[in-house]
């Protein structure tokens, strides 16, 4: 169609059909084809009502002023475009245009109305600014003084950082020279007053992309960065929320949905984000950055370069960060604390270095880019080793080491490289303390990479024993004694180990015990020894021993606060060993015996890994706090954080539950909390463990207490995703006695439950050949016919599922008779159709009816007894139905008992439906016995 004017008119039928989208699509198209003007002014006012229909109030704005532009009496276009700015918050504006509609229709009620309300709108915008001003005005007044009393200077404080989280509020502060005063109160040095104006700004910057480049222009970056330099916790942590606020807006994150609110101007942000990217590379490598503020910046690139979503082709800020900050990446990480020349580093500077450069690496898309980071690191390597300078080569040493910890495939290659890991072992025999340190902590990193760790056994075994037994330098000796610990497990035996402590891991346990409990041990050294004890806790002696030691066990859940990707993996690796969570294979018995007969070894479970023993361990380590650690350690950063650990935090956390008794302690403990995001994000395996903890949890406990407010709800997606033929039968049990206690509590659960499309899960275990399952399913189900969208679909033509609950009532299992009848009930109860579907579902309706209003157990028939008298209350043909079969027989025996306490309930019943009956003429009136 090439035709303006057809266009135009199809324009018209899509809006009048009220699809704004094919409409304005139509009269985009007849603009570019039509060169008549006044054509043209119709098609833009037009497209302007689409728009303002799609609430696209800044697209809405611009076509009415083309038209304006055309015709600038065009009355349609002036009022679509007051309306536009109105939504846009540009009420002035608005105004104009209403006036002028006013003045060309003057008698034009909805004009006039439109005046009156826009008029009323400003008043009270101005009457609002105002009273912000002086409030704005007062408190900098009340800040700037330093004759101002304390509690007047801390609720000024406090009430400006609520005010610029408020758009209005933030607006003012800003068009009040705000953003100046709040810089000078950034310069008075005071450490309240610095908090309080970073966090104003925080809050002024958020969701508002505008004002954000505007106060980043103001404040400049250099400023900033120094700002999150300082030695002081809180300001560096209030900066860095600050530089991120202003990051998410640049680069559009963050910013919530308003409709109306548009941008009008396009702003480019690259210039500014790789301004940003520029200076924290600056602050890695700057010695008057402090340690926090070094942490800051790491956290701040380990956030931002990498792609959030691999799907998006865009890499390029990881690729500006290899080209121009990869050589300062490496420099943080090759850092040696106990070196005067060091750098000021935090416990975590190296590592979260570390993750950065993986993170980084892990963002490339082909071999070329991986390519380019490896000689670059190669180079930067190679550039550093030095045999005439130690010292400079310990750096080397120490930035593989640093590698090691980041891309695997990486660390691999840099190994291989000509003299390093000779080097690495040369330096284990040195004379000097610091060379031993980094080379044994390079060869313990490096036993991890399976290709490389034939070599370091076969020459850094020996090496590391005599470090261990000669030197008195307690970090070096924990570090030899971790190093061997992981060269027997790279060997896939404890190569050495025995035979080094004279037949005991126990020896060796007790050692890391005792440098995990001494304080005056740096952390940093003592992490080691909890690493230690991640490999020496899979003996069982070792490890009923661990669980023993009350003083050890707090010493490592304090480490564990510490948020360190090593000591995290180390402390939940050591509880999977403690509590037996890790997964072992079933021996069978015939291919036992067959090795026995040929005399192979045949590896039997050692006494202390029996259930009575695991069970006692749990116990000791629920009464030492261990549910607070882990719930301490699920908060950690996802950075430090990794999958890995969440799945082994995911099955301590399903060993605490096993026991229903120990399932209140791990609540109270915040356990139910912590397994939530356990249960969404990591490993399959990981997500799984969580979510069966959490079935064990919903099961048996108050969902009101166990998961409060709208926590609960985070939880039925979980239990929802153990209902899988893949999962085991007591996962899929404790998944459904979880809903069923769910469905139990609300209607909006319920609702819950079915958004998760549960539904089709659980009636198929209610087909199941296993009693306990179906059973679980039945009881579900019977909790959940109570919301209306449930019953809906049992009303719906085209389904079974009518018939499988009458067909489950005259089960023998009792528990699922009781669950269906009570299903069944409420449904009749609920919907009249359905008492009509249910004597056509199957011939046997009858018959099931019958056996359970003669059931044995009371609450069965009483559930029976219900049903009969749905189905006779429907109508007077129903009841006749009823009535002409044995059914009239049950309900007059009944109904003709002695009152009873213990039974009244069913004989009240029975005499309703003998009461309705008689209503409609279809029995005499009865004599009592």
């Amino acid at each position: 169609m090439e035709d303006p004017i057809q266009l135009k008119e199809e324009g018209n039928k899509y809006f009048q059909a009220s699809d704004y989208e094919k409409a304005a699509q139509s009269y985009t198209q007849a603009i570019k084809l039509s060169k008549d003007k006044a054509l043209q002014a119709v098609l833009y006012r037009n497209r302007a009502a689409c728009f303002l229909k799609k609430e696209e109030y800044a697209k809405a704005a611009s076509d009415a002023s083309r038209a304006i532009d055309i015709n600038s009496s065009d009355i349609k276009a002036l009022y679509r475009r007051s309306q536009a700015l109105e939504k846009l918050g540009k009420l002035d504006q608005a105004f104009k245009d209403a006036q002028k509609c006013a003045t060309i229709e003057p008698r034009n009620k909805n004009f006039q109305e439109t005046l009156r309300r826009l008029g009323a709108d400003i008043q009270e915008k101005l009457r609002i600014q105002f009273s912000t001003d002086l409030r704005v005005q007062k408190m900098f007044e009340i800040l700037l003084d330093e004759n101002s009393e304390k509690e007047k200077r801390e609720k000024a404080a406090n009430n400006l950082i609520v005010l610029g989280r408020e758009e209005a509020g933030a607006e003012r502060i800003f068009q009040n020279n705000g953003v100046s005063l709040l810089l000078q109160l950034i310069e008075t040095k005071n450490a309240e007053l610095i908090l309080a104006a970073v966090r104003t700004l925080s809050g002024m910057c958020t969701g508002h992309k505008a004002r954000a480049t505007a106060i980043l222009h103001y404040l400049g970056i250099d400023s900033i960065c120094m700002w999150m330099s300082v030695d002081n916790e809180e300001i560096s942590l209030a900066v860095c929320n600050l530089l991120q606020t202003i990051t998410d807006c640049l680069l559009g994150q963050g910013k919530e949905e308003q409709h109306g609110k548009e941008e009008a101007v396009v702003l480019d942000t690259k210039k500014d984000l790789r301004m940003i990217t520029t200076r924290l590379l600056d602050m890695l490598v700057s010695k008057k950055v402090s340690g926090q503020g070094r942490d800051r910046a790491l956290n701040l690139l380990n956030k931002n370069i990498p792609r959030k979503d691999l799907k998006d082709h865009d890499n390029s800020r990881t690729i500006f960060v290899i080209d121009n900050g990869l050589k300062k990446i490496l420099k943080v990480v090759g850092q040696i604390p106990e070196m005067p020349d060091c750098l000021p580093l935090t416990e975590n500077t190296q590592l979260t270095a570390s993750i950065l450069l993986n993170k980084l690496y892990d963002d490339l898309r082909c071999d070329p880019e991986r390519d380019n980071y490896r000689v670059i690191c190669e180079e930067y390597i190679k550039s550093k080793i030095d045999p005439q300078n130690m010292d400079k080569t310990l750096h080397a040493i120490q930035m593989v080491s640093g590698v090691l910890q980041g891309p695997f495939d990486l660390g691999n290659k840099l190994l291989g490289m000509k003299g390093v890991m000779e080097m690495m072992v040369a330096l284990c025999g040195s004379e000097r303390e610091i060379d031993q340190l980094v080379a044994v902590e390079a060869l313990i990193h490096a036993s991890t990479k399976l290709s490389r760790a034939t070599f370091i056994i076969s020459n850094g075994v020996t090496l590391l024993k005599e470090i261990y037994k000669k030197t008195k330098n307690e970090k070096i000796k924990i570090r030899a004694l971790v190093g061997l610990c992981k060269l027997g497990s790279a060997g896939g035996t404890d190569y050495g180990l025995r035979q080094f402590a004279e037949g005991s891991t126990e020896k060796l346990a007790r050692q890391c015990r005792k440098w995990l409990c001494n304080t005056s041990i740096d952390a940093r050294t003592r992490k080691w020894a909890v690493e230690g004890l991640a490999y020496l806790t899979l003996d069982a002696d070792v490890k009923d021993d661990f669980v023993e030691d009350e003083q050890a066990l707090q010493a490592m859940f304090e480490l564990a606060k510490m948020s360190d990707k090593t000591i995290l993996y180390s402390v939940a690796s050591a509880l999977v060993n403690c509590t037996n969570s890790y997964d072992t294979k079933e021996l069978v018995p015939e291919l036992v015996q067959l090795a026995k007969f040929s005399k192979q070894h045949v590896p039997e479970e050692h006494p202390k890994d029996k259930k009575d023993f695991v069970v006692k361990r749990v116990k000791r380590l629920l009464k030492a706090g261990v549910v607070s650690a882990l719930a301490c350690m699920v908060k950690a950063d996802s950075a430090i954080l990794t999958d890995q650990s969440k799945e082994l935090i995911a099955r301590v956390f399903l060993a605490l539950c096993e026991d229903p008794k120990d399932r209140g302690t791990v609540i109270a403990q915040g356990g139910g909390k912590a397994l939530i995001p356990l249960a969404v994000e990591g490993t399959d395996v990981g997500k799984i463990k969580a979510s069966h903890a959490l079935a064990k949890i919903a099961a048996i406990s108050n969902p009101d207490i166990a998961f409060p407010g709208e926590r609960v709800y985070e939880v039925v997606r979980p239990l929802v995703s153990l209902l899988n033929t893949e999962r085991d039968g007591l996962q899929n049990y404790e998944a459904l006695l979880g809903l069923t206690n769910f469905s139990g509590r609300s209607d909006k659960l319920r609702m819950k439950i079915v958004k998760e499309k549960a539904l089709p899960d659980i009636e198929n275990y209610m087909f199941e050949n296993h009693d306990q399952l179906r059973q679980a399913a039945t009881e579900c189900m019977c909790n959940l016919v109570v919301n209306k969208e449930v019953q809906e679909r049992f009303v719906a033509d085209g389904n079974d599922r009518l018939k499988l609950v009458v067909l489950l009532c005259g089960e023998d299992d009792e528990k699922v008779q009781r669950a269906a009848a009570g299903a069944l009930a409420m449904l009749t109860a609920a919907q009249k159709k359905l008492c009509s579907k249910m004597t056509e579902v199957t011939t046997q309706w009858l018959e099931i009816l019958q056996r359970l209003c003669l059931h044995d157990n009371m609450e069965v028939q009483h559930r029976g007894l219900v049903i009969t008298f749905n189905l006779i209350s429907t109508d007077k043909e129903l009841a006749k139905k009823v009535v002409e079969t044995e059914l009239l027989e049950i309900l007059t025996f009944l109904g003709k008992q002695e009152d009873d306490p213990k039974k009244q309930h069913i004989i009240n019943v029975a005499r309703d439906c003998l009461t309705k009956c008689m209503d409609y003429g279809l029995i005499k009136p009865l004599s009592r016995a």
